[in-house]
């Protein structure tokens, strides 16, 4: 095995381990029958040419990748509404499996290309054979809407290798804006979505409990 793979093995432990606590975490409030903040959770480990070209960029030296680069580790988890991503980050900072070293609010103070997600970075301890090891990881909050126009502000940026026309740029913000109002419209009906997805929820449980 590679150093780089040794050296990410500890991250990508980091990621599963999260990503099945918070699915856990989204399937505990359906069997309760709850509305669910958490929508869906993904992850990811850095590659290792990503992780060497931000190095490079950000100067870091590669002994000190552990405590200067943060996002080695990402876990992203989408929810359906803007009030959802408060009861996420409020549920996170009382974990104890987790500490939050920072937050960073891109909702209420956007990125002037229009990209808004909730931001913490945090020390999660996973056990190896050779001990307990503490994992920074960046943790994603966003909505759909905000997932969505983030997706595709990546795939762009990866297309025009981080220099998007400028008239693309624009479109990029309005579409923003737009997500954003979307979000704004759907927080003043998510009292009646919540009723009926509840509805919807006991309905299938029904159902599936008919059919045993």
């Amino acid at each position: 095995m590679s150093k780089w793979a040794v050296f990410l093995s500890p991250y990508q432990q980091a990621v599963e381990e999260l990503k099945v606590k918070f699915k856990s975490l989204r399937d505990q409030y359906r069997r309760a029958s709850k509305h669910t903040p958490i929508e869906f959770v993904t992850g990811r480990v850095k590659p290792i040419t990503s992780v060497q070209e931000k190095a490079r960029r950000k100067n870091i030296a590669l002994d000190k990748l552990e405590t200067e680069m943060q996002d080695i580790a990402g876990v992203r988890i989408v929810c359906q509404f803007v009030t959802d991503i408060d009861t996420i980050v409020n549920m996170l900072r009382e974990r104890d499996d987790i500490t939050v070293i920072s937050e960073r609010d891109y909702i209420k103070e956007r990125k002037a290309s229009g990209y808004r997600s909730y931001h913490m970075v945090i020390d999660y301890p996973v056990h190896t054979v050779e001990g307990t090891k503490h994992i920074l990881v960046e943790i994603q909050v966003r909505t759909m809407a905000m997932n969505f126009w983030a997706t595709i502000e990546h795939t762009l940026n990866y297309k025009y290798s981080g220099e998007i026309p400028q008239h693309i740029k624009r479109r990029l913000v309005r579409a923003a804006e737009a997500a954003y109002n979307l979000d704004e419209e759907m927080s003043k009906i998510q009292d009646e979505v919540r009723e009926a997805q509840t509805i919807i929820t006991k309905r299938q449980e029904e159902n599936r409990g008919t059919y045993k």
